[in-house]
């Protein structure tokens, strides 16, 4: 008799765990609390001999299950855990399930901010030489990969995958920084750090390391960690002479690079110290950086108009986020468009960089009257205050400013339904603009 395998969630990663295990002969059971559901999606799986069911979890389906696989999204005090749990049932991450059914090696990329953008930018460089396709959090199961000849996986794991792991050993884990963020999931500052820390320490510890030397959490950290390589420190990987250096070799001046600010180049070099490690010459590491465009959403140059430079960064969900995108313009004339749905985050470190960086501020949202007061009592009183984000476009091009920033460290379901949606808007408006 096959054993029985709980998939928890009717997520892209649940269901394509769900597939997967079937293909490896086991029972599936697939459990999704919301009552809403995508009815074609069931009747796939279903068709397929999934057996699904959805607005609770019934004791049927948990009764009996050798493991469960949970979808990123849920956390663990969730009572589908407590009730797992309690069965002595073992959870795991669909990285995880993946892991266990592949020999393809991994290169993990975890962080809080950044690690999309490094993510898309190692599979970019290392496909001139291999095949290595982005998977995990950046929005295509690893499950669904695994089938295929691959040289490597190039994996975006959060802490909620990172956290739901045991076994989980990638070739190369890469922690581009640490702040702040997902407190609540994980209970705690330190649980989000652990969480992310599990994939650098024994029994999971990789063949190498790549670790910010910028960052002081992870500096320290990495005196438990294996075969360090640090990215911005000029003996291993850092910016001499306006060009990025690896092990002394100049791999690609600042001005050949596609994407901008100073963690982008920290997005480079973790880059650059990848591909270095499975083996890639410099002048193809060179040509696929000069060649590689940002995500969408995440500072992502729009287009030039009347000499005014727009940028989405609508991923900036947070004030620490859009820090590094402010941060990332110096001596020039930026408008920044700010506000959204507030997260009652310290605005502090926020004011100091706008105060340093940012001409014009351009709020919008529900937590603009939040955002003015802090900025007045940080010293910054440049404010205008508009009601839809195509009137505060329309007045920042108005100001004839340099750049024109939307980085909105804030949620987006006031006015969007996702900050996609908000960046989309954005983009679509500077576009249509004449």
């Amino acid at each position: 008799m096959s054993e029985k395998v709980l998939i928890l969630g009717l997520s892209k990663s649940g269901i394509s765990a769900a597939k997967y295990a079937l293909t490896k002969g086991y029972d599936v059971y697939l459990t999704e609390s919301k009552a809403e559901v995508n009815l074609e999606q069931v009747k796939e799986l279903e068709e397929l001999g999934v057996k699904v069911e959805y607005g609770s979890h019934s004791n049927e389906f948990i009764e009996g299950t050798a493991f469960a696989i949970t979808s990123p999204g849920i956390p663990p005090k969730s009572e589908i855990f407590q009730r797992l749990n309690a069965k002595n049932i073992k959870i795991i991450s669909e990285v995880e399930f993946a892991y266990l059914n592949t020999k393809t090696p991994f290169i993990a990329i975890t962080g809080t901010n950044g690690k999309t953008t490094t993510t898309a930018l190692v599979s970019h460089i290392l496909s001139k030489k291999f095949s290595a396709p982005v998977c995990g959090n950046i929005g295509v199961p690893p499950t669904s990969l695994i089938n295929k000849n691959h040289d490597f996986l190039v994996l975006e794991i959060s802490s909620y995958q990172a956290e739901m792991t045991d076994k989980f050993k990638a070739k190369i884990a890469c922690w581009t920084n640490f702040t702040p963020d997902h407190i609540d999931w994980h209970g705690g500052l330190e649980n989000y750090f652990k969480a992310k820390a599990k994939i650098f320490l024994p029994p999971q510890e990789p063949e190498f390391a790549v670790l910010n030397a910028k960052d002081e959490k992870l500096k320290e950290f990495s005196k438990e960690c294996k075969n360090v390589i640090f990215f911005d420190k000029p003996e291993d990987c850092g910016i001499k002479d306006n060009a990025i250096f690896y092990k002394g070799e100049e791999i690609i001046t600042l001005t050949d690079c596609p994407l901008v600010g100073h963690h982008n180049y920290q997005n480079i070099m973790c880059g650059i110290i990848i591909a270095k490690l499975v083996g890639m010459d410099n002048s193809d590491i060179r040509e696929q950086i000069i060649s590689f465009r940002a995500p969408e959403h995440r500072l992502e140059k729009v287009r030039e108009m009347n000499g005014i430079t727009f940028y989405n960064d609508s991923k900036a969900t947070n004030p620490e986020a859009s820090i590094v995108a402010i941060d990332s313009f110096n001596g020039v004339d930026v408008a920044l468009i700010l506000g959204g749905r507030d997260k009652n985050t310290d605005l502090t470190e926020m004011c100091e960089s706008i105060n340093k960086h940012v001409k014009t501020v351009i709020l919008i949202g529900e937590a603009a009257e939040r955002f003015e007061e802090n900025l007045k009592k940080n010293g910054f009183s440049n404010i205008i205050k508009e009601g839809t984000l195509e009137s505060a476009i329309d007045r920042a091009i108005s100001l004839n400013p340099d750049v024109v920033l939307l980085s909105p460290a804030c949620a987006s379901f006031d006015m969007f339904k996702s900050y996609e949606h908000r960046g989309e808007v954005f983009k679509d408006y500077v576009l249509s603009k004449q």
